[in-house]
């Protein structure tokens, strides 16, 4: 087996990606020359998502990978992690002390990929759009502490905040900040389909069927001005129906390229094989896995239920019987790397306990066992779903202490039905919409979160959220997100399990692949090349 350990800058405590030698053949090209990638991610447009690429709607990592590749923004993530840096954007900063006042100067001569000139009035409309539609998706919320957009000039854009904001930067590196065009986009109003506009490093074609995305086919933009070397002139996204059938594809040579998500067993054989053209490479991921609540829901509406629930589950045998080594036990929403975690749920609830979780039930008066449901997707996160909730079924069923049912169904049906309500407690994953422990919080607990959570607390809301976006020191922000963990550890509105690795398999003469994904899961095509890989 040829192996060799890749270093890159990382996010503190992360891995270095690693490189295996791994099994396939087949020569791997498209007909017009371009790398093609393959992805288990699908695109709907439907009567609840028609709009599954704008911008002001997007909110899921499938989605966001192609908006980065199409859509520029005024700060990026570098290239090895790190703070935000300048892309659209020549330089931006805070402009005062308390950090409320957030002003960006654009590059001269940035342009639509139509040709058309970037204005600071194109960038405010598009803050303005986003804000204004307000879309169920919830992505919106990522610019809520912005009051007002000012602009000066052509070239300068001024964000007045309503509080200190200091993972502010970190916002406009999300597509949800995209800078689109007021010619393809309306003001009011989403735009439904699969039509992307922009000035990110490609231009975009849409290969439709039965309403979904099969094919983006990305190709260089010329008239692309930023901070990223785009290492390629055409790249080609492929959705398929599974990870077997994306295994397939690259095995034959169909695929250059397979990213998220490989099924475990895959990952096992390629890491494991000694005699072929195809690489993996493994790099430490910041995607976590939880249950979620409808905490007005009868069945789980007394927190007892739900501490109950969390004194049970074994997220170590969780991991060991589905993930293996490509996945880690998770006590908080905050992964384990990131500045500011806690271990709030084992510090609360310790070892799986039986006993425990009984007296919890019994104190509050609830007789077991308790019938629930746990609904999953049986094609967004990858193949093992299905059975990492049959292990949570087994495990708190054999309890004697529930009764628990599963159901999966499609993500074009379960984001949708989730958002509504419909589910008391429901299985989804996060992917960081950038590495900071507000993004693992906030968007579960704060007004307009992304799960349509009907759970309130005020001092999380009213304090200790604001309280660590005033400090820019991360490490100064600690004692307000401990605490912020410590009242979701007892009151568990959301339940942690584990947090994950991630890999992409490549064919030895596609270079780049160790880039190719970052921490947060963001696709970054314009890496990848064609050379020898090594």
């Amino acid at each position: 087996m040829n192996r060799k350990t890749l270093v890159l800058p990382a996010v503190i405590g992360l891995l270095a990606p690693v490189l295996v030698a791994c099994g396939g053949s087949g020569s791997g090209s498209d007909g017009d020359g371009a790398i093609v990638v393959g992805t288990t991610d699908r695109f709907t447009a439907s009567k609840d998502t028609p709009a599954p690429l704008d911008p002001a709607y997007a909110y899921d990592v499938g989605t966001w990978n192609i908006l980065r590749q199409t859509v520029q923004t005024l700060m990026v993530q570098p290239k090895g992690e790190g703070d935000p840096v300048p892309e659209a954007a020549e330089s931006c900063g805070f402009t005062d002390s308390g950090n409320e006042r957030y002003a960006c100067k654009l590059r001269d001569g940035l342009k639509f990929a139509n040709g058309d000139a970037i204005t600071a009035e194109d960038v405010k409309f598009s803050i303005d759009r986003a804000l204004a539609i307000k879309a169920d998706s919830g992505v919106f919320a990522l610019l809520s502490t912005i009051d007002t957009v000012e602009t000066q000039g052509d070239n300068e854009v001024i964000f007045h905040l309503k509080t200190a904001d200091a993972t502010f930067p970190f916002k406009l590196s999300t597509p949800v900040a995209g800078i689109v065009n007021p010619d393809d986009y309306e003001k009011g109003k989403l735009r439904e389909g699969f039509g992307v506009d922009g000035s990110g490093p490609y231009t975009m074609q849409a290969e439709v069927k039965d309403d979904e995305l099969v094919d983006a086919a990305f190709t260089r933009n010329p008239n692309y001005k930023g901070t990223l070397k785009v290492n390629n002139d055409k790249i080609s996204l492929r959705s398929f129906e599974d990870a077997d059938a994306m295994g397939a594809a690259l095995d034959k040579g169909d695929i250059n390229v397979m990213t998220r998500t490989m099924s475990p067993e895959q990952i096992d054989k390629l890491t494991n094989a000694t005699d072929s053209d195809i690489d993996i490479v493994e790099t430490a991921g910041l995607e976590i896995r939880y249950l979620g609540f409808d905490t007005d829901a009868p069945s789980v509406k007394s927190k007892a239920v739900r501490q109950a629930m969390a004194q049970l589950i074994n997220r170590s045998e969780l991991v060991s019987k589905v993930y293996g080594s490509q996945a880690e036990p998770l006590f908080s929403m905050v992964p384990a790397s990131i500045t500011g975690h806690s271990n709030a749920f084992f510090n609360k609830y310790g070892d799986p306990n039986v006993t425990k979780a009984k007296s919890l039930l019994s104190q509050a008066g609830i007789t077991a066992p308790v019938k629930l449901t746990l609904h999953y997707t049986t094609d967004h996160y990858g193949p093992a779903t299905k059975q990492e909730f049959e292990v949570l079924r087994k495990q708190l069923n054999d309890s004697g202490l529930f009764d628990v049912g599963i159901e999966g169904t499609p993500w074009s049906t379960f984001r949708s039905a989730e958002q509504k309500g419909e589910y008391d407690v429901y299985g989804m994953g996060w992917f960081p919409d950038f590495p900071d422990a507000d993004n693992y919080l906030a968007p579960f607990l704060d007004k307009d979160n992304t799960i349509g959570s009907p759970y309130v607390n005020s001092e999380i809301r009213n304090s200790l959220i604001p309280e660590s976006r005033r400090e820019a020191d991360r490490l100064s922000a600690a004692a307000s997100l401990t605490d912020i963990q410590d009242i979701v550890a007892d009151d568990v509105p959301v339940l942690p399990l584990w947090q994950g690795k991630q890999y992409v398999a490549a064919r030895e003469d596609v270079t780049g692949t160790a880039y190719a994904l970052n921490s947060s899961s963001t696709l970054q095509l314009w890496e990848l090349g064609r050379g020898v890989s090594g």
